[in-house]
């Protein structure tokens, strides 16, 4: 039922303006029947002029039920998944362990693809902050894994914003409350800027006086692979507004690993890559157009950067960039800014919140996405 909740706010006046419409054009119909006459010239114009107001309706409704069908097919998928984990349950003794896990990894690729499909859409709002905890320095990041499942819940924590290698790994959000029940990992190479991000168990960070991208594997305590990003600048030359080496910023969204930064070659706008989250290799690039040093802050969701304007009080979305389709959108979305000095903010797919750092505090902040509908070729 997400989809045919997540509205956007026009289609909805849209609906209620019509009922509005729909009741008026009724009482004039009924007026004529009464009357026994035929509608004189004006009336009938009006009429026409009522009926053109009903027209983007139309398109609306239409989205409506093709949603609606959609649903259905979805619900069909989830009963044939789980029709498919009961057989596999039931064979468990007549399969060997690379069969089984064949399957297990078709069965997530098809639900991953259910969940793609009711789980996007665009940023309409930001809650209030919910502050976690008060704890480190003025510069940090902390964050949770953008790839396991729900049940695990551990945090990581990196205080400072450059030179450091210390990540502490706590076991549950409860324990990073407390500042209890935690391990320490302690990098081979010192990270830059708080631009880090955890996915599918490993920090993928920027190396310091570096462009290298590195990703350090939590279980084995290593790095498994470090690549440069081909131009991006380092070292203060292009980060956000609050410095602190923060150039090159990894974010993650539904449907994989970015990078964020920019280069000599594009003046100094930012840059938003896709990046292979094996070999580290960019896979495709968009230049927004937006100057890295104007943005606070920034962070994607469902394949859309959204970029603060300044990362100090009064701050707001400011600008979005699609990279489905190349382009962008000033826009208005306010931003409370409560502790007045953000230097990390990134987002959760798995969980749909916004992560941030502000002014030695670690919070939080819920979204609100609304299913894009396209009236007459516009968003």
């Amino acid at each position: 039922m997400e989809v045919l909740d997540l509205r956007t706010s026009r289609d909805l006046q849209y609906v209620r303006n019509t009922e509005a419409l729909m009741r008026g054009l009724d009482a004039r119909l009924r007026a004529a029947a009464d009357s026994q006459r035929s509608l004189n010239t004006k009336s009938f114009q009006e009429l026409k002029d009522k009926m053109r107001e009903l027209l983007p309706l139309l398109p609306v409704l239409d989205q409506y039920k093709s949603d609606t069908r959609m649903i259905v097919h979805l619900k069909e998928e989830v009963r044939n998944l789980s029709g498919s984990l009961l057989a596999i349950r039931e064979e468990m003794g007549a399969y060997d362990y690379e069969e089984l896990q064949r399957r297990v990894l078709l069965l997530e690729a098809r639900l991953h693809a259910c969940v793609q499909k009711l789980g996007c859409g665009k940023l309409t709002g930001v809650s209030n902050p919910i502050t976690i905890r008060a704890s480190g320095s003025r510069f940090g990041s902390w964050m949770t894994d953008t790839m396991t499942p729900s049940a695990d819940s551990r945090v990581w924590y990196m205080d400072g914003y450059y030179k450091g290698r210390r990540v502490l790994e706590f076991r549950t959000l409860n324990d990073f409350i407390t500042g209890q029940n935690f391990v320490q990992h302690l990098l081979p190479h010192p990270w830059a800027g708080t631009g880090h991000v955890v996915f599918n168990g490993s920090l993928y960070y920027n190396k310091y006086q570096s462009n290298v991208a590195v990703k350090y594997h939590f279980r084995s305590r290593s790095v498994l692979v470090q690549r440069s990003l081909p131009g991006a600048g380092y070292n203060n030359t292009f980060p956000y507004s609050w410095g602190g080496f923060s150039d090159i910023d990894f974010m993650v969204d539904e449907s994989g690993l970015w990078a964020v930064y920019t280069t000599n070659q594009n003046a100094g706008n930012i840059v938003v890559s896709r990046v292979d989250p094996q070999t580290l290799e960019v896979l495709r690039s968009w230049d927004t157009g937006y100057p890295k040093r104007s943005a606070g802050e920034a962070f994607i969701i469902c394949g859309t950067l959204y970029v603060t304007n300044s990362h100090l009080a009064g701050a707001k979305i400011y600008f979005a960039y699609y990279t489905n389709t190349s382009s962008y959108e000033y826009t208005d979305i306010p931003f409370h800014n409560q502790y007045s000095h953000i230097s990390m903010l990134d987002y959760n797919p798995r969980e749909r919140v916004l992560y941030t750092w502000n002014n030695g505090h670690q919070v939080i902040y819920n979204v609100t996405l609304f299913h894009v509908i396209k009236t007459s070729g516009e968003l």
